[in-house]
């Protein structure tokens, strides 16, 4: 039996760029604050630059999944982001909704990362998924205690020597019980506790220093979590 009912999670938030450069940020520049994006087979059903752009993709039976972003112009070279991520969720609503809800907090507090650091330099993005074994209530927290980063708060230094991943030098820039966001002065990891909601741990790295290398990344990365759930 499936839980087939629309959704809604709307979220408003001020960033610390213009309108058109968060516009830039949110269509073409994804990879640098989320994922790429650029192979989703969405329509612009509203595109009025740089103010209100609403992308939209459809399935069959009514499934659809739509992103709205509308965009004011504030004092400071700032902007205030409304946010609606509307669609339709097929199974266990509650806690795809919950996890959804809690994914887009931690992705528009990126956003906000890096268009304050980073805004405008090319990006090499890498996403690396830990093992299955992971996926226990205390996943997340075995992460964190490897890392050292265990009781983290926002705002908190850190400098840390990671067994085949090197040295991370850099600031808690987000901590809640799901997600972890270190900001270095080149790069921005983040990491996410999705076996809150049913799925491995993971993590993405953002790298702006100009040397990036995804290859090299997820193997030094991945062989670090491989050791954490050995």
């Amino acid at each position: 039996m499936t839980d087939k009912r629309n959704f809604e999670i709307a979220m408003d938030t001020e960033l610390p760029g213009t309108p058109e450069r968060v516009w830039e940020a949110v269509t073409a520049g994804t990879p640098a604050w989320m994922f790429p994006t650029d192979e989703w087979p969405a329509v612009r059903t509203v595109d009025e630059y740089p103010t209100h752009l609403v992308s939209r993709m459809e399935g069959p039976d009514g499934w659809f999944n739509q992103l709205e972003h509308v965009l004011e112009p504030l004092d400071g070279g700032r902007a205030r982001l409304h946010y609606v991520h509307s669609g339709i969720f097929a199974d266990d609503w509650d806690g795809q909704y919950d996890g959804a809800s809690k994914h887009t907090v931690f992705y528009l507090h990126t956003l906000g990362q890096y268009l304050k650091y980073f805004d405008g330099k090319p990006v090499v993005f890498t996403d690396i998924q830990a093992p299955a074994a992971s996926q226990t209530p205390d996943g997340f927290d075995r992460l964190k205690a490897a890392m050292g980063v265990d009781g983290a708060i926002q705002g908190e230094r850190v400098d840390l020597e990671l067994d085949g991943v090197g040295r991370l030098s850099g600031e808690v820039d987000f901590a809640n019980s799901n997600f972890l966001g270190l900001r270095t002065a080149d790069t921005l990891y983040r990491f996410f506790g999705r076996n809150a909601f049913g799925a491995p741990v993971g993590m993405t790295v953002h790298d702006f220093s100009g040397s990036g290398n995804s290859e090299t990344t997820a193997k030094a990365w991945g062989g670090f979590l491989e050791n954490v759930y050995a």
